[in-house]
């Protein structure tokens, strides 16, 4: 079955909103795996605007599920933080450090060598990778040469042709998941996958590993509670 990876972001975010520990964003992490997540995702920006770096090494202390830690390579501070922590999972992200959130995967042709020598840094650490991708048949390739373990599908695009159409919607996502499948790349999926389309895009996605869900999770845990909406996403796979 398809794992499933809640980003608690948005939970450090209402708690960095007034100060204090409330939300505890360790605690709701705990209770997401008590819950039946299979591992917490965190992507902290250089501001700290919502996971802060402090939060990383509490959450490795405390979690018994796989960790993934997503960021740009690119900053220093991010890569100091994943080569002390030592996470199950790194999913390196070509953000802009004020950058709102993921919009675009690598450009894994023009930035190989540079993804390739920070890859061979985590894997020689014991760290499984992740490269966020276009749905993009050559990115996809690109990413067989950096040594990558895994690609992240950016799966905005999909969700946003979902509800138009969903057969055209899933075709590139399809036919990067055979690339992948292809290639020997084990594959992972995020960004706007939710409830009105997560159960459609992992039956017609073949091999699928694990999707990070964030935003859409904790808005419907508003409305069903937390421990109520990670077992529906979890039904959804």
């Amino acid at each position: 079955m398809t794992k499933l990876s809640v980003n608690i972001n948005k939970i450090a975010l209402i708690r960095n909103a007034r100060g204090g520990n409330n939300p505890d964003v360790v605690k709701a992490a705990l209770d997401c795996e008590k819950f039946g997540a299979d591992g917490i995702t965190v992507h902290p920006r250089p501001d700290e605007r919502h996971i802060r770096y402090a939060d990383v090494y509490d959450l490795k202390l405390a979690l018994t599920t796989e960790l993934n830690i997503e960021g740009n390579p690119k900053e220093k501070k991010f890569m100091d933080l994943v080569m002390a922590v030592k996470p199950a999972q790194v999913t390196l992200v070509p953000d802009a450090p004020q950058q709102i959130t993921s919009n675009h995967g690598w450009n894994t042709l023009t930035e190989g060598a540079f993804l390739k020598e920070i890859i061979a840094q985590l894997k020689g650490e014991g760290i499984r990778t992740s490269i966020f991708v276009d749905p993009n048949l050559d990115m996809i390739e690109g990413a067989l040469e950096t040594g990558t373990d895994r690609i992240e599908l950016y799966t905005e695009s999909f969700a946003q042709h979902f509800a138009v159409n969903p057969i055209e919607a899933i075709a590139p996502y399809l036919a990067a998941a055979q690339k992948a499948n292809e290639l020997g790349l084990g594959l992972n999926a995020g960004h706007d996958l939710s409830l009105e389309n997560l159960r459609f895009f992992a039956q017609h996605i073949p091999s699928l590993l694990e999707v990070s869900i964030g935003h859409a999770l904790v808005c419907d845990a508003l409305y069903y509670g937390l421990e109520n909406t990670v077992g529906i996403y979890k039904r959804c796979l």
